[in-house]
């Protein structure tokens, strides 16, 4: 049953200019809402800011003087472009909870209230230093879109963080970063069968799918990346599958799509089916997902290795 989600990324390195740490931030704050107004213009569900948006240009020490509760002035701003285009928005800030602070992606839903946050569970040396508390979930939200994953910046070099959201049913991992992450991207997003959307201060923000491969990517003139994706989809490995392929599109013809990577042996398999989940066709015509396969190939070894 097709579920098309429009995601968006929007690269933002700061509004620039000098003046005292609150003037920085009202002028972040400022363009993201102009930034962010533009991209809703296009009709994304779901827009994601960069790590540390609103204090782009402050010092580390005045990172924790800036952290703002949840909700507070940043939510509140960028809350009513939710509002105004019916979208979801992750805002990367320094997020005050009690006395302490955390580097948080704040999801805002599309009533422009607050989900929910996550907290950067590997944050630097320096952030540390500086007074930013290490998280200890990896949290995914439940939202109209599907489930929500996070990750944020230097978070990528932990595999953890990537293998937590997975565990927790992410179909979506939203990576806000001062940092491009590279190849990481696309082996986190095959490694873990998610799609992949990043947002960062400069161009190379992101959209990869479930099998490792860039969709879409910000340009030097251009911040914005976006990309309507289906999230009714599963991968799997060609083996013992592709001989079902030709029946299975000739009985769902265009509700059907086989999107083959063939370096890496594996497929996607997506359900533009109003009804018919890309599950239920597995199911019917005995496709194997990656898990199964996994699970054969490792009681036929040890069963070898047994003797048996």
């Amino acid at each position: 049953m097709a579920r098309y989600v429009k995601v968006a990324g929007i690269s933002f390195g700061g509004a620039g200019g000098s003046g005292s740490a609150a003037n920085k931030v009202k002028r972040n704050v400022k363009q993201l809402v102009e930034l962010v107004d533009q991209a809703g213009t296009r009709s994304p569900d779901i827009i994601c800011l960069t790590e540390f948006c609103n204090v782009f240009g402050l010092t580390a020490e005045e990172w924790i003087a800036a952290a703002e509760p949840v909700p507070g002035p940043t939510t509140e701003a960028l809350g009513k472009l939710c509002r105004k285009h019916n979208t979801h928005l992750i805002i990367g800030m320094p997020e005050k909870k009690g006395k302490r602070v955390y580097n948080s992606s704040v999801l805002i839903g599309r009533d422009g209230q607050p989900i929910g946050s996550y907290h950067k569970v590997h944050p630097t040396i320096g952030e540390v230093e500086a007074g930013i508390m290490p998280g200890t979930e990896y949290t995914v939200l439940q939202t109209d879109l599907g489930k929500i994953g996070f990750a944020i910046c230097f978070d990528l070099n932990f595999r953890d963080v990537g293998e937590g959201a997975f565990n927790n049913g992410a179909e979506i991992l939203f990576f806000s970063s001062m940092y491009h992450g590279g190849l990481q991207n696309q082996i986190w997003a095959h490694d873990f069968r998610y799609f992949f959307v990043s947002a960062l201060p400069r161009a190379g923000s992101r959209i990869v799918d479930p099998i490792g491969r860039v969709l879409a990517e910000s340009q030097l003139h251009c911040p914005f990346v976006e990309r309507t994706i289906n999230l009714d989809c599963m991968v799997c490995h060609i083996d013992y599958n592709n001989q079902h392929w030709k029946p299975l599109r000739e009985k769902y013809g265009g509700q059907v799509e086989i999107d083959v990577r063939s370096d890496e042996a594996k497929f996607i398999l997506y359900s533009h089916h109003p009804e018919v989940t890309a599950k239920d066709m597995a199911k019917e015509f005995g496709l194997r997902t990656l898990d199964v396969y996994w699970t054969m190939e490792k009681k036929t070894r040890n069963a070898a290795l047994r003797g048996k």
